[in-house]
């Protein structure tokens, strides 16, 4: 991270200021004489708006707009044949993706296969690549597939271990032998031949002119590459990695095979009334008292604490939830309305063992919240001041709250926070996650075990991460990976 190496963001914490602006910013060149504006963007020295560009490119590569975070970089698929390595005999074109057969094909140890630069993805949910024959040579034999990383070239897909193919000539599939299974039908010149993996039932398929032939080998677990195999004089074949449109329609069969997936779990008998327990428990849980106390009058229901304790006076675990109901709401309210002084006072005096260190998460969070309204209310001097006099306090106490420090001070480098990358910590949303930290601070104070309690809701979101991370590496570490947030956005 970058914390630290941008001079505007550490002079805040010092004081430092060449330039002699009150605020203590300066433009990103500390040699730099111009007296800083309000915006470190509006510096007129070169050198200074070239740095603040690249901190807001930084800023951009941390804090993604969509504020999707789990989505990690997209793995990156095969997208041309592998020049550097492959059999003999053949002639690949300049474009990487075309390919011809030059030798006689007389014996099996002649053939000229070739693999794609890179392996089958494994986090998606199918894989898929074509090949269009061109010229299907003099005996036509010519082979589609997928090999592992140990597969000789000299040979066609499927006539080796790790190896699965579907060939032009029998049109049989081949998987670890010279003799194929009857599959599917001969293909071609001019035709359009296809290889699919499906990591979802962990299958290989075959498709010919943009139709499904059909599964071809199952339990299908290594790491493979797709591989064109010629072998009789004058073969030509064109592949396409997806660069172009692909004959079959695949997204046709990702959406039929999440819809089968859905099918699955729409399945599942449920008792009737989990999901009010549920919204009723979230509600509960977060200090939503007024939408609680509505929710529950509609269904005709009186909201009203439990009164169980165990042995050592805390609350049974049903009943957690209820504890201190009125000042979590309260505390909320505040919150919601961007009255964090009220909000620490509140707590200050209703749960003073919270504050009791200052360098809690709690306090953290409340102030970094301090620091953000200071600046929703353009009182840059007031946001400046708590920042040096409060917020550097934190700083280096741990990774998480460091990496969310350097999103709340960048925004003094934006002469439009609202419009800039971190512009997420001035929404609505950002006080309800403070909301419902502080909630949950509160709620543990009453947990009769050292684990902040939780509310069904989420107990069951990770419980289905924990699934979904348990399957995939039940099935070798393939298989798209599980989003949350996608889930949750009805992708």
């Amino acid at each position: 991270m970058w914390f630290g190496q941008v001079p505007a963001v550490t002079k805040i914490f010092t004081g430092d200021s060449p330039g002699g602006d009150k605020l203590g910013r300066t433009c990103l060149l500390p040699s730099c004489d111009i007296p800083a504006p309000l915006s470190l963007t509006q510096c007129h020295c070169h050198f200074g708006r070239r740095r603040a560009a690249t901190l807001a490119k930084q800023l951009e590569s941390f804090r993604p707009s969509d504020g999707t975070d789990e989505e990690g970089a997209e793995e990156e698929a095969p997208s041309e044949l592998n020049t550097r390595n492959y059999g003999g005999f053949l002639e690949v074109g300049k474009d990487k993706l075309s390919v011809r057969y030059t030798g006689h094909g007389q014996h099996g140890h002649d053939v000229g296969s070739i693999q794609a630069n890179r392996p089958v993805p494994r986090e998606r949910l199918l894989y898929y690549f074509e090949l269009t024959v061109r010229d299907r040579g003099d005996r036509n034999c010519i082979a589609i597939g997928f090999t592992d990383e140990n597969f000789k070239h000299s040979r066609q897909p499927g006539w080796e271990a790790g190896s699965y193919g579907y060939h032009g000539d029998d049109g049989k599939a081949y998987h670890a032998s010279g003799r194929g299974d009857a599959y599917g039908p001969t293909f071609t010149t001019g035709d359009v031949v296809g290889a699919g993996v499906n990591h979802a039932t962990q299958e290989i398929f075959f498709t010919k002119n943009g139709k499904h032939l059909g599964v071809a080998f199952a339990d299908v677990r290594e790491i493979l590459y797709p591989t064109v195999g010629l072998h009789s004089k004058n073969e030509r074949v064109e592949v396409n990695f997806g660069k172009r449109p692909f004959k079959f329609d695949l997204e046709a069969l990702v959406q039929e095979e999440r819809e089968r997936r859905q099918r699955a779990v729409e399945l599942v008998e449920m008792p009737s009334s989990i999901s009010h327990s549920i919204v009723r428990g979230y509600l509960l849980h977060y200090g939503y008292q007024d939408t609680l106390n509505a929710f529950d009058g509609s269904e005709g229901v009186h909201s009203a604490p439990g009164s169980s304790q165990n042995g050592n006076g805390h609350l049974a675990h049903k009943d957690i939830g209820w504890f201190a109901l009125d000042e979590r709401k309260q505390l909320r309210q505040l919150i919601g309305e961007g009255k964090i002084d009220g909000a620490l006072q509140a707590l200050s005096m209703w749960y003073p063992s919270i504050l009791q260190d200052s360098r809690t998460n709690v306090a953290f969070l409340l102030n970094c919240q301090k620091f953000v309204e200071y600046i929703k209310l353009s009182q840059l001097d007031e946001a400046v001041k708590h920042a040096r006099g409060v917020l550097s306090t934190f700083r280096g106490y741990s990774a998480l709250q460091d990496a969310h420090l350097e999103d709340v001070l960048a925004l003094l480098a934006y002469e439009d926070p609202s419009s800039s990358p971190v512009a997420y910590l001035l929404s609505h949303s950002q006080r309800e996650v403070v909301a419902d930290t502080l909630s949950a601070s509160v709620l543990a104070l009453a947990s009769p075990t050292s684990r902040p309690p939780q509310s069904a809701l989420e107990l069951l979101l990770r419980q289905l991460t924990a699934c979904h991370t348990e399957r995939r590496l039940v099935d070798g570490g393939q298989g798209e990976v599980f989003r949350l947030t996608r889930l949750l956005n009805g992708g």
